[in-house]
């Protein structure tokens, strides 16, 4: 079915429509929450409260074509309130110690060691460029998404990213090829 149609059935008040919007993008929605909370309960935790906030505000989404950036961006919110309520900080601002042992766990979410290296290369990020790398190349979200959930307008978003993405090249070395780079494309 179409996510429209889909939509508008759980405006109506179709509890089975919203759940199979949800379920369609279940994994990306887990990783998305894991990516924030750390660990499988929290993340579970954020999708329930996710899912209640969705039945109770659907009917105030304009778009039905963006129920997903709409959903994802409620569940990013989600997470950030659990993590205030639990009065420590965001993983994402962390050094991540909890967060880079669970990535050896039995997680099937989290099961390669380049992501383990990814996570400790990203680890040296500031918080803000770190979110916004994971949140476009993990989460593959676009960029007014990110601005969306993040507060942010969408040139400091682009500009996180570009600069989050330098300073990854610098430190594997990497930036031998942005000479190579700019000069066959003439930047």
């Amino acid at each position: 079915m179409k996510v429209s149609h889909l939509v508008r059935q759980a405006q109506k008040g179709n509890k089975e429509a919203l759940l199979q919007l949800i379920m369609a993008d279940q994994n990306a929605y887990y990783r998305l929450a894991y990516t924030y909370m750390g660990n499988e309960h929290d993340a579970m935790d954020a999708m329930e409260d996710m899912i209640v906030t969705l039945y109770e505000k659907i009917d105030q989404l304009q778009n039905d074509e963006a129920f997903y950036s709409w959903s994802k961006t409620i569940l990013v919110n989600r997470c950030k309130t659990l993590l205030r309520k639990q009065e420590r900080l965001l993983p994402l601002e962390e050094e991540r110690e909890s967060s880079l042992a669970a990535l050896t766990d039995d997680n099937p979410y989290r099961d390669t060691e380049s992501e383990l290296d990814m996570q400790v290369l990203l680890s040296h990020l500031n918080a803000q460029q770190r979110e916004a790398i994971e949140l476009r190349y993990v989460h593959d979200l676009p960029y007014q998404t990110i601005a969306d959930m993040t507060g942010a307008p969408l040139g400091t978003i682009k500009s996180r990213i570009s600069q989050g993405i330098h300073k990854l090249k610098v430190m594997i070395g990497g930036d031998r090829y942005e000479h190579d780079r700019g000069e066959a494309t003439g930047v």
